[in-house]
């Protein structure tokens, strides 16, 4: 019996197995489709709607859950946004404390280095530590004489009219203000001496 499709000895098993596929796919009438199930309906076009189904659900749960990361994300942040803020007003809030407690202490230090009891020796020693050791957590103080008069800093004790000043200024400071950054413990309470024309 001879073969009626005689392979050449010199095809490569790819170009032969290329040249079955063709011949087969030739032999199938035209309209024809794969019926596995017998319902009538083509199974190929079915598997591939379903797979087009299955493959948009995936993309919209994909969507859905990017959505949901996205949006824990943007908590996320917010959350450490708010912590941060909270730990600095907590800082902040604990230092204006220990200050408030100081104030007697530190109003005692500014009276004597008025009277020049703070020239020399271990009491200035101390009070220089005890400064410069506040100035470190955001402590200053502030209001001095020939200083413009502010009511959001300063307290008037006392409001007298002179000639020698053209706006309110402090002409004695009888207690220092003290602050944490720009957050005023105390204001300074102070004498003003206002211009005579608004006096």
């Amino acid at each position: 019996m001879t073969d009626e499709n005689p392979t050449p000895e010199s095809e490569d098993p790819l170009a032969q197995a290329e040249r079955i596929l063709n011949d087969a796919a030739a032999s199938v009438p035209e309209g024809t489709f794969l019926d596995e199930n017998a319902d009538g309906k083509d199974d190929l076009q079915a598997d591939e709607a379903a797979a087009d189904d299955a493959l948009d659900a995936a993309q919209a749960k994909a969507a859905e859950h990017l959505a949901d990361l996205q949006r824990l994300q943007a908590e996320y942040v917010n959350y450490r946004k708010r912590v941060d803020r909270d730990r600095e007003l907590i800082a902040t809030n604990a230092t204006s404390k220990a200050v408030e407690a100081l104030i007697p202490v530190l109003d005692d230090i500014a009276a004597a280095r008025e009277h020049g009891d703070l020239a020399d020796g271990p009491f200035a020693s101390i009070a220089e530590k005890l400064e410069t050791t506040l100035g470190r957590l955001g402590w200053t103080s502030f209001g001095s004489i020939g200083e413009v008069f502010d009511p959001m800093h300063h307290e008037a004790l006392l409001s007298q009219p002179s000639t020698d000043v053209t706006e309110p200024t402090i002409i004695t400071v009888a207690q220092p203000g003290h602050r944490i950054g720009d957050r005023v413990i105390r204001p300074a309470r102070v004498i003003v001496a206002q211009p005579e024309d608004q006096a």
